[in-house]
């Protein structure tokens, strides 16, 4: 493979990536946790767009508050993870990486 053809693969390589990058900015999951009680609104970089607590929790103190809102970030970084994996996948499809 010459130098030519490896530097048009690299600059392919890249626009695929920065446009994966794009459209992960753009994709949101919600992450749920407690039946409804807590969702999480999060992009596909991890960006916490919202978080909505149901008031039902509110009574049960900080602490369950506090651990739904961990369980509903988590369910959300879950889901973006899975789609973080498959758009860079796709990005990345038939290119040759290095091993």
């Amino acid at each position: 493979m010459d130098m030519e053809s490896l530097m048009a693969q690299a600059a392919e390589l890249q626009n695929k990536v920065a446009n994966a990058q794009e459209k992960l900015a753009q994709t949101t999951v919600k992450g749920i946790a407690g039946n409804g009680a807590c969702i999480v609104d999060m992009t596909g970089k991890y960006d916490i767009l919202k978080i909505t607590i149901h008031p039902s929790v509110l009574p049960h103190g900080a602490e369950t508050v506090s651990a739904t809102v961990l369980a509903a970030i988590k369910d959300a970084k879950q889901k973006a993870d899975a789609i973080i994996d498959q758009v860079m996948g796709e990005a990345t499809a038939g290119m040759p990486l290095p091993q």
